[in-house]
C-alpha cells in the first residue's frame, strides 16, 4: 500500500476514523503533538494495511496500521518494517524515515507506526491520470524502477546496522517450502490440490538445492504503486511498504516485480490483476525489465525465470489467503469475492508457466 501521495489525498473518512486521544496521548509520551483539529485521511487503494496522513507538530505525517485479526506469518510487520526504515533512510533516501513504533494493540486496535510523509503521485494500475500528458512513462518506466531496485541491492546491510536482518542462508528453498506448504493448505480438499502438488514438486527439483551466494538486502514487494513519484518529473521520492523487508537472493525482488507484470498477450489472470499498466499499448515486456536491472545492477539473470514461477506461485497463494480472512469476515471489502477465482487461475498459469506452456 502505498502512502503520501498528493493525488490521493481526498478524505475517505472526513472524520476521525478512530479515537484521537490514545494517539494523542502515545505521541505526548514520544514529545509530540497531535493536532486534533486535522482530521486523519485515509489514502485509498491498496489490500491489506491501513495508512493515514495525519498532522503532527503542524507537518504532515503518515500513520501506518497492520489490519485487525489474525495474520498470516511474517506479513504486516509493522516492528520489522520501523527498524528497517529507521537503518536504511540515511544509506537509501529513497526509504522514508519510521518515526515511532507502537506495539501495543490497545492504543489504535493493532500496531502502527508513525512514517516520514514523502509529497508526490502514485500510479495505481492502469490509470494514468496523475501523469501529464508530455510525460512519457512507458518510455521511462524500466530506468525508473531498474535504478533504484539496483541501488537497494547495493546497500551494505552491514554498514547500516541491518546485517542480522533476515536468515538469508537458504533464503530460496525456504521460501519455496515455505509457498508449497501454503499452496498445499489453501487447495486442500479442492480439484486444485493436485495442481498444487505438482508445482511444489517443480520447485523442489528446482529450488531445494539453490547454491548462489549472493545476499542484498530485499523489498519483497517491489513495484509501482509502492514508488512515489516527484510532484513535477517521473522520478521517484520515496519507496514505501518494507513491512516483508529482509536480506536474501537480489533477484527474489525482480522476480517479485515481474510477476506484477501483465502484458497485453497474457492470459486474462494477469492482466486482471491490474498492479501496473505495463498491459497497455506501448510499455515495455518482463524482458525488457530484467534486461534493465541487469545493466543497473551489472547482476546476471540466471536463475531468474526458476525463481519468477515460484514468485507466481506466491502471488495466487496471497490472493487465496485474502479471499480466505474476507470470508471469514475478517475483511469486509467486498474486492476480494473474485480473488478465489483469481488465486487458482494465477495457479494454474504458474503450472502453465512450469511446463513451458507459458511465458
Amino acid at each position: 500500500m502505498t502512502v503520501g501521495q498528493k493525488n490521493e489525498a481526498s478524505s475517505i473518512a472526513e472524520e476521525w476514523p478512530f479515537a484521537p486521544e490514545p494517539l494523542a496521548a502515545f505521541l505526548a509520551r514520544a514529545g509530540r503533538t497531535l493536532d486534533h483539529e486535522v482530521p486523519a485521511t485515509r489514502f485509498s487503494g491498496g489490500l491489506a494495511n491501513l495508512n493515514y496522513r495525519i498532522s503532527i507538530d503542524g507537518r504532515p505525517a503518515v500513520l501506518r496500521r497492520a489490519p485487525s485479526g489474525p495474520l498470516p506469518p511474517g506479513a504486516h510487520d509493522m516492528a520489522r518494517e520501523h527498524r528497517v526504515l529507521s537503518a536504511l533512510s540515511p544509506a537509501f533516501p529513497l526509504a522514508p524515515d519510521s518515526l515511532a513504533l507502537c506495539e501495543d494493540p490497545e492504543v489504535l486496535g493493532a500496531p502502527f507506526q508513525i512514517l516520514e510523509y514523502r509529497e508526490g503521485r502514485t500510479v495505481r494500475g492502469d490509470d494514468l491520470g496523475v501523469l501529464r500528458e508530455d510525460e512519457d512513462l512507458p518510455g521511462a518506466l524500466c530506468d525508473l524502477l531498474a535504478r533504484p531496485l539496483a541501488e537497494l541491492h547495493a546497500v551494505d546491510p552491514d554498514a547500516c546496522g541491518l546485517g542480522d536482518l533476515g536468515r538469508p542462508e537458504g533464503f530460496v528453498a525456504r521460501n519455496a517450502a515455505r509457498w508449497s506448504a501454503r499452496g498445499a493448505e489453501l487447495a486442500e480438499g479442492r480439484p486444485e490440490a493436485k495442481l498444487a502438488a505438482d508445482i511444489s514438486a517443480w520447485l523442489d527439483r528446482k529450488l531445494a538445492r539453490w547454491d548462489r551466494a549472493e545476499v542484498s538486502l530485499l523489498h519483497c514487494d517491489f513495484k509501482l504503486d509502492n514508488m512515489i513519484l516527484a510532484p513535477d518529473r517521473l522520478a521517484p521520492v520515496g519507496i514505501v511498504d518494507w513491512d516483508m523487508a529482509t536480506r536474501g537472493e537480489p533477484l527474489f525482488d525482480l522476480a517479485t516485480l515481474l510477476s506484477y507484470w501483465s502484458q497485453p498477450d497474457d492470459p486474462e489472470c494477469l492482466r486482471e490483476l491490474g498492479q501496473m499498466p505495463t498491459a497497455l499499448p506501448g510499455f515495455p515486456s518482463r524482458r525488457d525489465m530484467a534486461q534493465a536491472y541487469a545493466k543497473a545492477s551489472g547482476r546476471s539473470l540466471d536463475g531468474l525465470d526458476d525463481l519468477y514461477v515460484l514468485s507466481l506461485f506466491k502471488l495466487s497463494a496471497i490472493f487465496l489467503q485474502l479471499h480466505a480472512r474476507w470470508k471469514s469476515g475478517a475483511i469486509g471489502d467486498d474486492r476480494y469475492a473474485r480473488f478465489e477465482r483469481l488465486g487458482f487461475d494465477l495457479m494454474t498459469h504458474t503450472w502453465d508457466v512450469a511446463r513451458g506452456a507459458a511465458k
